[in-house]
């Protein structure tokens, strides 16, 4: 028998990509996501579907705990100083948008993309819950309720569930120019004379 395999199609497409989004996050899969084929259950077994779809879930997860872990991590660096509580979680949000970007995918069936979405927000929201609750916890076990509060402040002014390319908590406001800074740090630095 002397045949030849070609390539698997949509199929390996999509795994080929997600094994590498999984380990990589959106960096470096950026131009391979908009080339990715459209998925459509009724092109494939029912099991083949099934395995696709657990290993969609399953690079999804994945970049969900590395960006926990990440989060985490830079809270710890972070413990007692709110700015960089703050900044730690505001900048986080970045890895959230690539990983709302993947489970919104055009090329995916709107079935799947819904529930892929329900997935990640929720997971969001339960971290959001469960940095508040490790506060409760710390103060039942002797730390200082004052840090406590200011970091549950720091918390809820900086939510984990904000939607991607909002500005700040609740906002809808479009971006400054000059990437959300109040002024644009390229221009040239500007000089005020006052005479007397």
């Amino acid at each position: 028998m002397n045949t030849l395999w070609g390539h698997g199609g949509a199929y390996q497409t999509w795994t080929e990509y997600l094994t590498r989004w999984a380990e990589e996050g959106g960096a470096g899969t950026a131009a391979a996501a908009a080339r990715l084929p459209r998925l459509r259950p009724e092109d494939y077994h029912h099991e083949t579907w099934v395995r696709l779809v657990n290993q969609l879930t399953g690079a999804v997860g994945h970049r969900l705990q590395a960006w926990a872990d990440s989060l985490t991590a830079a809270l710890a660096e972070a413990a007692a100083d709110e700015f960089a509580a703050g900044r730690a979680l505001v900048q986080s949000r970045t890895g959230l948008d690539t990983v709302r970007a993947l489970a919104s995918h055009p090329s995916l069936p709107e079935d799947l993309r819904t529930r892929l979405r329900t997935l990640v927000d929720g997971q969001i929201e339960n971290l959001q819950r469960q940095l508040e609750d490790q506060l409760t916890r710390a103060v039942r076990g002797g730390a200082d309720p004052t840090w406590a509060e200011e970091r549950r402040r720091t918390l809820r002014d900086n939510p984990l569930t904000t939607a991607p390319g909002a500005t700040g908590a609740g906002s809808a406001a479009p971006p400054a120019p000059g990437g959300g800074w109040s002024y644009d740090p390229a221009t040239p630095a500007r000089r005020r004379v006052i005479t007397d």
